[in-house]
């Protein structure tokens, strides 16, 4: 989801105290049809590098360790297809002005001009609404090679073409609404607003971190574009990926990293999961 559109009426949110990173996003998933069914573990994440996220509770590595395969949305890829736009790129469908902002931003996240300026608007929107990078890795692409280390079979929940259907499935100019929202915030602002999402991460309130993420996402936007993003990004994958997971867990242990605004809720992986016969708890400490 994109991170930010600020609301000042957030700012009142007073943060709750903070947990080591991972905990209430911990979930146990067991299929309830026997005492013998493979243990998997349904794990929330947020896509961002922040060291206070990426620093995990012990339990969330116990749980990684157990587990036979690691499940995440996308695998990492060096093809830059999806990302971007064919010849003349995004210039042309800039203001003077927002071309200026598009390479000041390029360049505070060290990105090559002449690759922004070939980055789809979808993209550029989500890079340039977080701050500047602090590592290399999210925590999503930590968990992934902490896998990969430990000789666990790697899995995605959907592949590259499936997994950007619904961002190339947006019309230019619902790409460019994303792209000038962003470009008409304030670093400030953005730093605000991405500090909120961290301490809710870090609160383990999952439903606190889903009405943030869409209170922040949606500001700035039509209605309209906000509703389709919603029902492509989260409603419809719910369905999707809940269902694969449910498949591999009857068979074998799982270690899934998914976003923590999919898991949530009607309609959630959650209760989804529930629905497919199996249990599912949060794990304590």
């Amino acid at each position: 989801m994109v991170r930010g559109f600020f609301s000042a009426l957030l700012l009142a949110i007073t943060p709750l105290p903070a947990m080591a990173a991972g905990q209430g996003m911990l979930w146990k998933v067991q299929a309830s049809s026997g005492v013998h069914a493979p243990i998997s573990y349904l794990f929330g994440t947020i896509h961002a590098d922040d060291p206070r996220v990426t620093e995990l509770d012990d339990s969330v590595n116990q749980a990684l360790h157990s587990a036979s395969v690691f499940m995440m949305e996308v695998l990492p890829s060096n093809d830059l297809a999806p990302y971007v736009m064919p010849a003349p790129g995004l210039a042309p469908h800039l203001k003077p002005a927002e071309l200026e902002q598009v390479q000041a931003l390029a360049e505070q996240h060290g990105l090559e001009q002449k690759l922004a300026l070939r980055m789809k608007p979808w993209l550029l929107a989500m890079v340039f609404d977080l701050p500047q990078a602090q590592s290399p890795y999210t925590l999503d692409v930590q968990l992934y090679l902490q896998a990969q280390q430990a000789g666990k079979q790697v899995q995605a929940l959907e592949g590259m073409q499936e997994h950007f259907s619904a961002l190339e499935s947006l019309s230019l100019q619902e790409q460019m609404q994303m792209l000038r929202t962003v470009l008409a915030r304030s670093q400030a602002q953005k730093e605000a607003d991405f500090e909120l999402l961290v301490q809710a991460y870090l609160s383990g309130d999952l439903a606190r971190v889903a009405a943030l993420d869409e209170q922040l996402s949606g500001n700035g936007l039509s209605p309209a574009l906000w509703q389709k993003l919603k029902l492509l990004l989260l409603d419809e994958r719910n369905v999707s990926m809940a269902a694969r997971i449910a498949k591999l867990a009857r068979e074998q242990s799982l270690f899934v990293a998914v976003g923590a605004a999919h898991l949530p809720g009607q309609g959630g992986i959650i209760e989804r999961l529930q629905q497919a016969g199996f249990k599912v708890e949060l794990v304590r400490e």
